[in-house]
């Protein structure tokens, strides 16, 4: 039953990102552009440069929250990161068993490790 959620949680995240992978790619270049303009605006050192520079930013800064639905594309790889981690997870069950054979058996072979 818990690989039946994992498929389900790990397919609604696929189809997830799929929807959202134009805006990620929009915001990723966006803040790219983002990024060279806010560069560009503190190393020149003309007035007119800076307003033009701060333009541009503005224009690069509406552009790259106008793909906020990317944030939504980077939780679904999130969550597909967290499934495939849990994929193949041991089991940890752990019998507690009042059979002293049991124990001894256990404690012998923890001995015969060493």
């Amino acid at each position: 039953m818990k690989k039946f959620g994992l498929l389900l949680a790990g397919g609604i995240a696929a189809i997830v990102l799929l929807h959202n992978l134009g805006p990620m790619v929009g915001l990723v270049i966006s803040l790219a552009i983002l990024y060279f303009v806010v560069k560009q605006f503190l190393k020149t050192d003309s007035i007119l440069m800076k307003i033009g520079w701060g333009i541009l930013g503005f224009v690069a800064l509406m552009a790259s929250a106008s793909n906020v639905p990317a944030i939504l594309g980077i939780a679904a790889v999130y969550v597909l990161y967290v499934v495939y981690k849990n994929w193949n997870k041991p089991k940890n069950i752990i019998e507690k068993s009042d059979d002293p054979f049991v124990n001894f058996e256990k404690q012998w072979s923890q001995l015969n490790k060493y």
